[in-house]
């Protein structure tokens, strides 16, 4: 049975799935236990990651994880809208220069985006709406694309042979077709907007969120709460990625994907 666990492709039952994840959740929480137990520690003990959780409570951790989820959401809806704009353009010759444009911008630097949006945008909430939305929309954009790019050329001549016109086709087999594929891209987005909202909320931290509170743990040298809020992030997004994948599944029960 051994031998089977490193085999390569080889099919495992859920069972032992379940007890290989929680072996190596153990395995972790051992390390981390030994780890801290001398002088010299690589990571805040566990207790003190415990004291973290508890001092991060009480100081309105609710209200600042509402923040970040509300500052997310507002931010990948507006995102997504621009995305499919752009990204359901690109089959026509006019636009096509404009939507591949865009998904050059993804090589522009963080630092020097947020810059010229402070200079446009003074109010600290919208600033970091915006750079998250013209940050994310470059990424998204790119992938719609992509998956535009993918159809196979038979759905194009299916919809065809169906008389159906040039307009309808994009409706049909690009938009309708690929709905599915845009949640799951969206999902796999989604990672890139919750590790950025982080940053961004480090940047301006006016409107308070996780990001400020890791600035402030990390002022104080309060490596606890730090990890604590490492792991909080971590958590909520692994929930969300599954939350959304869940939505997709319920919704396209046929999907290819």
């Amino acid at each position: 049975d051994m031998i089977k666990l490193i085999t390569p492709f080889e099919n495992v039952s859920k069972t032992t799935r379940t007890i290989i994840l929680v072996s190596w959740i153990v395995f972790l929480l051992a390390l981390w236990f030994l780890m801290t137990m001398g002088e010299k520690r690589l990571f805040p003990a566990p207790e003190q990651v415990f004291l973290g959780f508890k001092e991060l409570f009480n100081e309105g951790l609710v209200v600042h994880i509402f923040n970040s989820l509300k500052l997310c959401f507002i931010s990948i809806i507006l995102a997504v809208i621009l995305s499919m704009i752009f990204a359901y353009s690109w089959p026509l010759p006019l636009l096509k220069p404009v939507s591949e444009f865009v998904t050059k911008l993804r090589f522009l630097p963080f630092t020097g985006l947020s810059f010229f949006i402070t200079m446009v945008v003074q109010d600290a909430r919208n600033m970091q709406v915006w750079i998250l939305v013209i940050f994310l929309t470059t990424f998204l954009t790119t992938s719609l694309i992509s998956v535009i790019s993918a159809i196979p050329q038979e759905e194009f001549d299916h919809a065809k042979s169906l008389k159906c016109s040039r307009w309808e086709i994009l409706w049909q087999v690009i938009i309708l077709g690929r709905i599915d594929y845009v949640i799951d891209v969206i999902r796999q987005n989604l990672a890139i907007t919750w590790m950025m909202l982080v940053t961004v909320e480090s940047i301006v931290v006016a409107s308070g969120g996780l990001g400020f509170l890791i600035k402030n743990s990390d002022k104080f040298m309060n490596h606890g709460r730090i990890i604590a809020l490492q792991i909080i992030i971590l958590l909520i997004g692994l929930f969300l990625d599954w939350f959304i994948n869940y939505l997709r599944k319920a919704f396209f029960r046929y999907s290819k994907i």
